[in-house]
């Protein structure tokens, strides 16, 4: 079998409103009970994200998701229906655009606790690896 990530966990301040946004946002489900302490969203049938509530300071980090183009327009349009600021470049400003550079579409924005979200329709990492 190949190797597969089954769930990791995202350090949150608030684990319930962290876990149903990114749900909410993705069209995926989410739960107020998982394992352990975890609220865990599932993003398909063999991956979840399991948000934990941390104390302060909570770690910023970069999670990228690979869509199809009618799941890109979807969650783009949630995105800016609840008004969260979104950007074309990795480390750059808010500018309300889409990247087409590498192939397909990306987009990024932060969550509350500053962890970075990207979504992509063309993975440019596995692109460079062949």
């Amino acid at each position: 079998m190949p190797i597969q990530l089954d769930h990791l966990m995202v350090p949150a301040r608030d684990k319930l409103a962290a876990a149903r946004l990114l749900a909410e946002l993705l069209g995926v489900p989410w739960s107020k009970t998982g394992v352990g302490p975890f609220f865990p969203v599932f993003v398909n049938d063999g991956f979840t994200i399991d948000f934990d509530e941390w104390p302060e300071p909570i770690p910023r980090i970069h999670y990228c998701f690979r869509v199809s183009d009618a799941e890109f327009n979807a969650i783009l349009a949630r995105i800016q229906a609840a008004g969260i600021p979104y950007r074309s470049a990795v480390h750059g400003p808010v500018d309300s655009q889409v990247d087409t550079a590498h192939g397909g579409r990306i987009v990024y924005w932060n969550e509350p606790d500053g962890h970075q979200w990207e979504m992509l329709t063309v993975s440019y990492a596995r692109a460079a690896a062949t």
